[in-house]
């Protein structure tokens, strides 16, 4: 696992009615437990592309046997690196919330949210850590981020600056709390994760760590 900071200065995103502006207004600590290569390697077993690719299960429809392996060598990931990111936060315990996916909950399949339900398990099994997995609903499309480049992002805006609260519920259980956010990667620029931590915050959370699976190598 590595550590590193989500820059406020970095945050530039488009604003809905024109223009653009920071999402965050203050530096986030953050955590990651690989890097993300990208290319073909999400073809490849075993690498943290592939894990991630096969949670999305939204390019090639993977089998059960399948969803279950990645699940159990997530929950090795997450049992790993959670209770460090505790003990570096210098906290009492954490509140564990997750990236809700692009489109409308209830337009996913079962088996496209097994990376929350496995975060979900885990964060029930782990001393420390508060069940905050669904407190994070979306009920709006947004566009799937990774499928947009090639034209496939469906229907809903790129992220703007205030997209979480704007397609999303955010419950009040994360008010006061220190949360522990988590996605499957992060990359740079994109400005999901910024938002949606700013969201938290802006909701009354007391702070916000963020935690992810793979980190896009930064090109810059």
């Amino acid at each position: 696992m590595e550590q590193f900071v989500i820059q406020s200065k970095d945050s530039l995103c488009r604003k809905r009615e024109g223009g653009a502006e920071k999402t965050l207004k203050q530096d986030i600590i953050a955590f990651y437990h690989n890097d993300y290569q990208g290319g073909g390697n999400w073809r490849v077993s075993g690498t943290i592309e592939n894990l991630i690719c096969t949670f999305k299960n939204d390019i090639t429809p993977y089998t059960e046997q399948t969803l279950t392996n990645a699940a159990k060598r997530l929950a090795l990931i997450l049992k790993k690196d959670m209770p460090e990111v505790l003990r570096l936060s210098g906290k009492q315990s954490l509140r564990v919330c997750v990236i809700p996916r692009a489109k409308r909950e209830d337009s996913y399949r079962k088996n496209q949210l097994y990376l929350r339900a496995t975060i979900q398990y885990v964060t029930k099994h782990l001393a420390g850590f508060v069940d905050g997995t669904h407190d994070i609903i979306r009920h709006t499309n947004t566009s799937t981020t990774h499928l947009a480049r090639h034209g496939n992002g469906g229907p809903g805006e790129l992220p703007y600056v205030g997209i979480t609260k704007d397609t999303c519920s955010i419950s009040n259980d994360v008010i006061g709390k220190d949360i522990l956010l988590i996605d499957d990667l992060y990359t740079k620029t994109v400005n999901i994760d910024e938002d949606c931590i700013q969201a938290l915050l802006d909701k009354g959370a007391r702070s916000v760590i963020f935690y992810s699976i793979g980190k896009t190598i930064s090109r810059f």
